[in-house]
């Protein structure tokens, strides 16, 4: 019997976690979300994108990140075994208690972590587009 070649091996031990472009799993930020007395703040996961890629929207109280993180890595022949990273268009919306000036909301994206900033106070919720900023160590 003869011994099986390094990339027969690899295929078959990848065989059940190969994926390809159809199987990627849908991309879903991790999103951590904390109150002060002062504000809400998000902060959300965002790794592989650019500023660029993201929209940060407020409507009605509810404030939305949206934006797609790309499968760009089919490149020089190479032929993948797993893909473990998340790739697709994502949305997540949160519901602010209370009210927000839209104008005073902040958003920052800095390695990776957006984090968006919502002071408290007692305007009435309107709709507005948050443009983000490079962080501080942002490039």
């Amino acid at each position: 019997m003869m011994p099986a070649t390094f990339s027969t091996m690899l295929d078959r031990f990848f065989n059940d976690t190969m994926m390809t472009r159809s199987q990627l799993t849908a991309f879903s930020p991790k999103v951590d979300t904390y109150e002060t007395e002062k504000s809400y703040d998000i902060e959300a996961a965002l790794p592989g994108l650019k500023q660029e890629d993201i929209k940060v929207n407020f409507d009605q109280g509810c404030l939305t990140i949206s934006g797609e993180r790309k499968f760009e890595k089919e490149t020089d022949g190479r032929q993948y075994h797993r893909v473990e990273s998340s790739y697709g268009s994502f949305t997540r919306s949160f519901q602010l208690p209370g009210a927000a000036d839209p104008g005073k909301i902040d958003a920052s994206f800095d390695n990776g972590v957006l984090h968006i900033h919502v002071p408290k106070n007692g305007h009435k919720p309107t709709q507005h587009q948050i443009p983000i900023h490079a962080g501080h160590n942002g490039h």
